[in-house]
């Protein structure tokens, strides 16, 4: 028995839907443990993309089991598109099963309207989705939170939402400005929702101890990235939830003596969406080919992502904070025809380097990084399926990677395809 968890080691968007579409096929169990639609996974099957925003990605293998765990928030408008999208494009399996936890809480419109008036008053802007992700994680700590086992009982659901809508729709209209909610659409369009998700929802607690009983092989799918935890991010321009590998364990219902490997995913260089600090960002033609070539437009919102070189001391921080024991590289392709390429290995702070980041964001925000550089390949390399092709330059990329960070990369990703990959280490 396996039990993996794949993390983002970066500010999210590092690949983890392929990587996690890939090592499905060894798997029998994938959990979603956080987050919600708010990450966008992108597979390309045979040509086809597909977005995920709520579903493991392992929902296109055959014969697995996908779960979604009790740490996600769902917003059930955006499982049953993406369930349609899956169905109408022939690609949701009936051997795969998709269970729900009925401990998960559910992101309501009213959810959406406070994310999105209050960053249009903000006068520092985080640069949320605007998908009500933050306002629904506020319920749950509040305790003011609809699960989805409220919505499978219109009565007590109805007592609930009357109390909670009456104060949402006065901080709405009296404090952001905004128009008031109509109880009788909300709670009705809330109870047709509870018709629809009621197949799915199961005690996926049980569901799960029984399979790490059972000695399946399980995998835990991270969404976002650890820069970007609400913890040890870089605070306040993070997510609402916590990313790193130990929330799957809480996110799911697991014991920590389940989980026995975690996997960190690092794109070759690195890119955030949104507002906040981002030492190694380019504002170059070189930031502009890494957008245009890796195709870095957000899975979720569409806006472009900022992009600049692999920055290895925020991951070795990842690495710390996780416990990663193995990396995979995504978009290496990406830099095929760069003559050089840099990697961070420090930052200036106040005339002096370090090899940390700083605790406060007004330091990590002053900080210029510190390159090591190397000379580029030229060459494409999509094709190559085993490391010992791969350029001198290339392979002397990775290893200095694997020396800095003191640890071992298992995979490598050369193109977007669910096959294109070198594969050091079976990780499963």
């Amino acid at each position: 028995m396996s039990g993996i968890v794949l993390i983002g080691a970066q500010w999210g968007d590092e690949g983890k839907g392929k990587i996690v579409d890939f090592l499905a096929e060894n798997a029998d169990v994938i959990v979603r443990f956080q987050g919600g639609n708010n990450a966008g996974h992108t597979l390309v099957v045979k040509d086809k993309k597909i977005i995920l925003h709520l579903i493991p990605s392992g929902i296109l293998r055959e014969n697995k089991v996908c779960i979604i765990g009790n740490g996600v928030v769902i917003d059930p408008g955006v499982l049953f598109k993406e369930l349609k999208v899956l169905t109408e494009n022939g690609l949701l399996s009936k051997s795969t099963s998709l269970y729900i936890s009925s401990s998960a809480h559910v992101i309501m419109p009213y959810h959406k309207l406070i994310d999105t008036l209050r960053e249009n008053i903000a006068v520092t802007k985080i640069g949320t989705t605007g998908r009500g992700i933050g306002p629904a994680y506020e319920d749950k700590v509040s305790r003011a939170g609809i699960r989805v086992a409220d919505l499978l009982y219109p009565e007590l659901l109805k007592e609930k939402l009357k109390t909670i809508l009456e104060e949402k729709n006065l901080y709405i209209t009296k404090v952001l400005g905004g128009d008031p909610f109509d109880f009788s659409t909300v709670f009705e369009e809330s109870v047709r929702f509870g018709e629809m998700i009621k197949p799915y929802v199961a005690d996926t607690v049980e569901h799960l101890n029984k399979y790490i009983r059972e000695r399946k092989n399980i995998l835990f799918e991270g969404a976002q990235g650890t820069m970007l935890d609400v913890d040890h991010g870089t605070y306040p321009f993070v997510t609402s939830s916590n990313t790193v590998a130990g929330n799957a364990s809480i996110g799911s219902g697991v014991p920590i003596s389940a989980i026995n490997k975690i996997v960190g995913v690092v794109k070759a260089y690195t890119t955030r969406v949104g507002n906040g600090p981002f030492p190694t960002e380019e504002k170059s033609s070189i930031g502009d080919y890494l957008r245009e070539k890796g195709g870095e437009y957000g899975a979720t919102t569409g806006r472009p992502r900022r992009c600049g070189w692999i920055d290895l001391v925020s991951l070795r921080r990842a690495i710390m904070i996780n416990g990663i024991d193995r990396i995979v590289i995504t978009k290496l392709d990406v830099l095929n025809e760069l003559d050089n390429i840099k990697v961070c290995v420090g930052y200036k702070y106040q005339n002096k380097e370090i090899e940390t980041i700083p605790f406060g964001l007004n330091q990590i925000e002053v900080c210029t990084p510190v390159y090591r550089e190397f000379k580029g390949w030229k060459k494409n390399i999509s094709h190559i399926r085993d490391g010992i092709d791969l350029p001198v330059e290339a392979k002397d990329y990775l290893k200095f990677i694997e020396d800095y960070l003191e640890t071992k990369i298992a995979m490598v990703s050369v193109g977007a395809e669910r096959n294109e990959n070198i594969v050091f280490e079976n990780i499963i």
